[in-house]
């Protein structure tokens, strides 16, 4: 059975507005929410980034849901300290936290100043951090040498079970690569699912009994025009094509690229609709695909009218 969840964007919005919205999240429905974890937003227009670490703690108090993040460990984030956070969390809401690990983009690894390497090598540092985290979280004292130096690092404080960690992935290679050796895979839904299921299919091959988590682009308004300007106001700087968008460093940058882009790919992109069926279709075509969670996000602002409605509406076409 696939689950709905809501996707609570620290890029978007201010952390206490988020902790507002997750907690009506879960007043019409909702049991599952990821958050983004960014340091900057994809653009200026969007002018938010909050400290995920520090907000989840107060969304798991204030909320009883599961929570998960996606996260570039090896760059602004040694591992051994992002193991630390997901244990503290983990181990004050027992089974409620997981989190997801990518290979990043200079926009928010580049503040340190690194060197932005090639795609594969990005690859064998996220699997090297991937591993260091684990050693850590079975109670290993860990001492490291390699793309990643750790010296004599253990955790004291542990969760009962280590967090799931799930691999990011945007595409089939990618995908196949993460089934060797993540413990789930997410990634990213779009209007047709072509590209959705060819990711889905090419982890399944090599691993049918992990979890697959989609999250999925909405735009809802109270029509459609209103719904695609809020979609081109918002996200339009998310619908650049390609790799490149692994290469900016700026939120001015995406937007640059992003103000020569037709309304086209946005629509290409989030899935535009006024009428909540349309809506419902959609999801229930990512259900089709075999997935354990779809965390929707609505990408334009009107947030608590798009919670109130898919509450009504769209989630009891899913219990």
């Amino acid at each position: 059975m696939t689950a709905l969840g809501y996707h609570a964007s620290h890029e978007q919005f201010a952390p206490s507005a988020l902790l507002e919205y997750v907690r009506l999240a879960e007043e019409v429905g909702f049991e599952h929410a990821l958050a983004s974890d960014h340091f900057h937003p994809w653009s200026e227009t969007q002018g938010e980034s909050g400290f995920v670490w520090s907000w989840l703690g107060s969304a798991m108090e204030a909320t009883d849901m599961s929570f998960g993040t996606v996260n570039a460990p090896g760059y602004r984030y040694h591992p051994a300290i992002v193991a630390q956070a997901a244990a503290t969390l983990r181990e004050q809401y027992p089974g409620r936290f997981w989190f997801a690990v990518g290979s990043g983009q200079l926009l928010n690894e580049g503040i340190t100043g690194t060197d932005w390497p090639v795609k594969e090598e990005r690859n064998a540092r996220l699997e090297e951090c991937a591993e260091i985290m684990r050693r850590l979280w079975d109670g290993e004292e860990v001492t490291h040498h390699g793309r990643i130096d750790v010296e004599q690092a253990q955790l004291y404080s542990r969760p009962e079970t280590a967090p799931p960690l799930i691999g990011a992935a945007l595409s089939e290679e990618t995908a196949r690569w993460l089934a060797e050796w993540a413990d789930g895979m997410i990634t990213i839904a779009t209007p047709d699912h072509e590209d959705d299921a060819a990711r889905v299919e090419a982890f399944r091959e090599h691993a049918p009994d992990k979890p697959i988590y989609l999250k999925a682009q909405h735009a809802y308004a109270e029509d459609d025009d209103a719904a695609l300007e809020g979609a081109n106001d918002q996200w339009r700087a998310n619908c650049v094509p390609g790799a490149v968008t692994q290469e900016l460093r700026t939120p001015e940058e995406f937007g640059e690229l992003a103000a020569e882009l037709d309304e086209g790919v946005v629509e290409e992109n989030v899935r535009v609709s006024a009428d909540l069926e349309e809506h419902i279709e959609w999801l229930e075509a990512d259900r089709e695909l075999d997935v354990d969670r779809v965390f929707v996000h609505n990408v334009t602002t009107n947030q608590e009218a798009f919670l109130e409605a898919f509450g009504e509406e769209v989630l009891p076409a899913f219990e």
